[in-house]
């Protein structure tokens, strides 16, 4: 008689990883250095706090000396006064950098036909010729100690446009290709480059946004928030700086050093639309 049940095979063996995989383990930047532009508030401000908290030696990069220096005084860092719309500004800037996080920007919000010549050049100056001027700054050391993390904070703009922001948009795709280049080029001196592509974020320069359309619109900031800055975004809210800065040091972490080349969008669901 045979059985009811016929024996089961027994399981595969398990097929053996190729190597081991690495955990997510709290990013330790002791013995780095690095350095952000913009770093006297909002996103840098929050960056400079976590590099230094990983245990990097952090230079902070403003053109405001008081918040520059505050911030370096909470740091445990150097300050740095610097226009980066002036290319000689870039020369005393420290070259030994290890990690360089390109968030200096500014914004206008105006149609093409009006938007003033003059500041669409400053804002491609600030935003895509001094990130290009500092990666030519610092990767020489990178490239010597067979390492280094570039961060470029771009902005979902970089990915999407919108109107009345011609500036900002054009300087933050041309951000996201330098960020490309710098990735290939660095890739064989163990060096990656990313952007942070982050939607609207709880910033002074996101703030002053607000005021002024609700001024010109006759509505409250609540309603701009909602209805006008937010009105794409699944996630109805404003992203805080330390998430963007959380980011920012993941990608510095041993876990990353895969991840080149790319954009890590924090846009609350913006461009799954």
């Amino acid at each position: 008689m045979t059985d009811a049940f016929p024996t089961q095979a027994a399981p595969p063996a398990p097929i053996p990883l190729p190597s081991p995989v690495l955990p997510v383990l709290p990013v330790d930047l002791t013995g780095r250095t690095a350095l952000v532009t913009g770093g006297g508030s909002g996103i840098g401000r929050a960056c400079v706090l976590a590099l230094a908290q990983a245990g990097a030696a952090v230079h902070v990069v403003d053109r405001d000396a008081a918040t520059a220096k505050a911030v370096a005084e909470i740091a445990g860092g150097e300050a740095h006064v610097a226009d980066l719309s002036r290319p000689e500004a870039i020369d005393p800037l420290p070259t030994d950098v290890d990690v360089l996080v390109n968030n200096a920007g500014l914004q206008h919000v105006s149609a093409l036909t009006e938007f003033p010549p003059e500041t669409f050049r400053l804002m491609q100056e600030v935003m895509v010729t001094a990130p290009f001027l500092l990666l030519r700054h610092v990767l020489p050391h990178m490239y010597t100690r067979g390492w280094g993390r570039v961060v470029n904070v771009s902005s979902v703009h970089g990915l999407r446009a919108s109107a009345y922001k011609s500036a900002y948009v054009a300087a933050k795709h041309a951000l996201e290709g330098l960020s490309k280049v710098a990735a290939l080029e660095g890739a064989p001196h163990g060096v990656t480059s990313n952007c942070v592509s982050p939607g609207y974020v709880r910033t002074p320069l996101v703030e002053d946004q607000v005021r002024d359309q609700a001024t010109a619109h006759g509505v409250s900031e609540d309603d701009v928030l909602t209805d006008v800055l937010l009105a794409r975004t699944p996630v109805k809210r404003l992203l805080e700086p330390e998430e963007v800065a959380a980011a920012v040091l993941w990608l510095c972490g041993p876990h990353a050093a895969g991840v080149t080349g790319t954009s890590l969008p924090l846009d609350g669901g913006w461009t799954a639309c």
